[in-house]
């Protein structure tokens, strides 16, 4: 048996090591360019959506609806996680009790959280833009067909 030096050894276990740890790297990285606060439009309710950049495996964000005449806002505890090696979002509407949505889809743009089981939404969907982002959530209407509901940010002036 030929030995190889313990460089060229070395050499040899990286590269078979490289594209499964790379594999491992996509499927686990957390949706980044969702970082920053992202408020609605002015006109109708303020909608304000703010996360933190990843760290230490997890981000952490919360959202706030101020409509005008309304006593309390409604507001909204999230974050996103590795749950079994998958990035997870989690939501705690009014601080309640936690829903998680596993990824199904993601870009280095886009990421698409589901949860089959969930009444609604089934679906959590976030795209960005620039400086724009639009996020879905969607699942039976009413009437049994899917029913999709948008939601349009910008980045928040200081």
């Amino acid at each position: 048996m030929t030995k190889l030096p313990l460089s060229a050894a070395s050499a040899v276990l990286i590269f078979l090591s490289a594209p499964t740890w790379s594999q491992a790297q996509s499927t686990l990285s957390l949706p980044a360019w969702l970082a920053g606060a992202w408020c609605s439009a002015p006109g109708g309710p303020r909608i304000e959506e703010v996360w933190l950049a990843p760290g230490g495996g997890i981000m952490l964000g919360m959202s706030r609806t101020v409509t005008p005449n309304q006593r309390r806002p409604e507001f909204e505890f999230l974050r996103i996680e590795l749950q079994s090696n998958v990035p997870t979002y989690v939501a705690q509407p009014q601080g309640g009790t936690a829903t998680a949505f596993r990824q199904t889809a993601a870009s280095d743009t886009h990421a698409r959280f589901e949860n089959p089981e969930h009444d609604f939404p089934k679906r959590i969907e976030y795209r960005r833009v620039g400086n724009t982002l639009h996020a879905e959530i969607a699942g039976p209407g009413r009437d049994g067909k899917e029913h999709v509901i948008g939601f349009d940010f910008v980045a928040c002036a200081p």
